[in-house]
């Protein structure tokens, strides 16, 4: 069973269960409409040997690291967060010194970016760490950006560079923990602005963040909104090779689908906001579940698969 087979499954077992006004399993976070604005949450767990190695990146580091990705995800529902629940399973070794440096660098991203801590729970651990936050973010709720809103035809973009933290995991992986690869994979910068600036535009349709590389976290668009997708190679920002790029995932840039006869304005607009481009990168198609990987616009038989955990 794949990681996304084992959450469909999960899906399937609680679909009787009450909604309670909730919008639930599917997207980056859940979503509670409340009048006109709507809350959002997520959570996401890190653990010691999987999403990092104590040896290989400083307390501070893992500690800013694991508050980063969770406010990406809100960014990329077109959110601002607003507060975080961070629980902690933690081995002997690293109480003292270890939990004092990660919690410096978790509160110095929190105060960045005006994020409260609100609470917790802490246990003891027999064997490495395990890092738990759930996010709180708002919105107006006409602002909420879902993988399920693409439409046939929208452009495919990006709104920053890939592959650096895949490259940084890979020196990481050979001992090669101060290269600047290395420090954007323990560093990652979640698009918060970013994201709520693109929630604002209406011609913005599906949006989310990419952590599992492009070439999987397209498809999750494409499955929810039954869509399929041409990504041109050509296009793909790349600041690793290109498999690296679409593949290895954690950079944390958003990626979104904007309205064909929108996407001039809005990228303009964007560049003019932060300085950067947005990066078209391919569109969506009515071939629903397709996606075809081009080179000068004709499809390649290269095939390119982002992570899975299982």
């Amino acid at each position: 069973m794949t990681e996304f087979g084992l959450i469909d499954s999960i899906a399937r077992m609680c679909e009787t269960l009450p909604a309670n006004g909730w919008e639930g399993i599917g997207d980056d976070c859940a979503v509670l409409p409340l009048g006109d604005e709507a809350l959002v949450v997520s959570a996401d767990m890190l653990a010691e040997g999987v999403h990092f190695l104590r040896h290989a990146a400083a307390a501070r580091e893992i500690g800013r690291k694991s508050l980063a990705v969770n406010l990406s995800v809100v960014a990329a529902m077109g959110a601002r967060p607003g507060a975080t629940v961070l629980s902690l399973s933690l081995p002997q070794d690293a109480m003292d010194g270890w939990i004092e440096e990660f919690m410096a660098g978790y509160t110095e991203l929190s105060a960045e970016h005006g994020v409260a801590l609100v609470g917790g729970d802490t246990t003891a651990s027999a064997a490495g760490i395990t890092v738990n936050v759930t996010v709180f973010g708002r919105t107006p709720l006409a602002n909420i950006k879902r993988r399920s809103a693409a439409v046939a035809g929208d452009i495919v973009a990006v709104a920053g560079r890939l592959g650096a933290s895949g490259a940084g995991l890979r020196d990481i992986l050979n001992g090669e923990c101060d290269t600047p690869a290395a420090h954007a994979h323990m560093n990652p910068e979640a698009q918060i602005d970013e994201g709520i600036w693109l929630g604002g535009r209406a011609e913005v349709h599906a949006m989310m963040d990419v952590s599992d590389g492009v070439a999987s976290d397209i498809r999750h668009i494409m499955e929810r909104s039954g869509v399929g997708a041409d990504i041109e190679l050509e296009k793909v920002p790349a600041d690793a090779d290109l498999r690296t790029a679409l593949c290895a995932g954690e950079d944390y840039k958003l990626l979104l689908t904007v309205a064909a006869d929108g996407f001039a304005a809005v990228a303009a607009g964007f560049e003019t906001r932060f300085g950067r481009p947005l990066y078209p990168i391919g569109s969506t198609t009515a071939d629903a579940g397709v996606l075809r990987w081009l080179r000068d616009g004709r499809p390649t038989a290269e095939e390119f698969r982002g992570f899975v955990h299982y």
